[in-house]
């Protein structure tokens, strides 16, 4: 009788220290996938910042990754599993011997203590070596950064669950908890995603005008466009290729001609139409920033995206 009472005891423990285990994997799972929803909305709002030769997609990428997100959820959350029995959990455990054993008992800030060795161990192995002198010195800081942040936030919520005291919660309970609270943090970072790039912070090319364009372009190999305020223009050494090939040869031109400005209905629609003798004829559009505006063209597959440009001022 008391072999089988000890026996019970010790199988309820066991299943405890089961379920709280599950529950950290549970836990650090989710807020993986959250952080990995919130860097990808950070990481669209970034690029569309980026100055670039088209059109960025703003609030439709945003939609549009809400729209792929259910196909990537299981892969993502495979992956989140893996990482969390694999980085979180130790770094969890680590910190809690950490604790015990510098300074007799465990406390949350052994966490990030932790996690910041671990990431600082794979960043080392990693970033060094591929990206030389100061410019490698910030990858490698921004790395570690990040990646001890990825691991301390679900490490940390997870200690709360191994807490002493802390009431016992049934799966359903821990389950429902984590997706209340991670559908209210993506939505929250969507939101803020759409607002951020609703607010002007996505690219647009600079609005030109006539004075704007009167001068001179290059494109830092001798070629030049010199625009004049008659609307003449020079070309001298400019690349030019017959658009009807999809791997056009190229070849250098030179001469005069006249030149027009149509601007469109948008910065993205602005177009400078030149046509030179001996060159083909051609439509320059817009990026650049207000302060070095630029022009180009398309060349080659314009799946591939290749552009020719032109600077103003640049030097041949």
């Amino acid at each position: 009788m008391r072999s089988e009472k000890v026996a019970g005891v010790a199988g309820g423990r066991h299943a405890r220290v089961r379920e709280r285990v599950d529950h950290v994997l549970m836990t650090s799972t989710a807020v993986l996938l959250v952080e990995a929803v919130v860097g990808v909305l950070a990481h669209h709002v970034w690029r569309e910042s980026l100055e670039t030769t088209g059109r960025t997609q703003s609030a439709t990428g945003l939609l549009l990754l809400v729209v792929a997100a259910p196909f990537l959820s299981v892969a993502a959350a495979l992956v989140a599993l893996v990482l969390s029995a694999t980085a979180v959990a130790p770094v969890l455990a680590g910190a809690g011997w950490l604790g015990r054993r510098c300074s007799g008992r465990e406390a949350w800030w052994w966490v990030p203590v932790t996690a910041g060795g671990v990431t600082a161990v794979a960043t080392a192995t990693v970033v060094t070596g591929r990206a030389p002198g100061d410019s490698g010195f910030v990858t490698a800081l921004a790395v570690w950064g990040a990646g001890t942040t990825a691991l301390t936030v679900p490490a940390l919520l997870a200690r709360l669950l191994l807490l002493p005291g802390r009431p016992r919660l049934s799966d359903r309970t821990v389950a429902g908890r984590l997706a209340l609270g991670g559908t209210l943090a993506v939505v929250t970072a969507w939101a803020v995603a759409g607002a951020v790039l609703w607010a002007g912070v996505a690219y647009e090319p600079p609005r030109l005008d006539g004075e704007r364009i009167r001068g001179t372009w290059s494109d830092g190999r001798g070629g030049t466009l010199t625009f004049a305020p008659d609307g003449g223009v020079t070309a001298d050494g400019v690349e030019t290729r017959d658009p009807a090939d999809v791997d056009p040869v190229v070849r250098r031109c030179g001469g005069t001609g006249t030149w027009r400005y149509d601007p469109g209905d948008g910065p993205w629609a602005q177009r400078i139409s030149v046509a030179v003798e001996g060159c083909e004829p051609v439509r320059w559009s817009v990026y650049g920033s207000p302060e070095h505006p630029k022009i180009f063209v398309h060349v080659g597959d314009p799946d591939v995206g290749d552009v020719y440009v032109l600077r103003k001022g640049a030097a041949g």
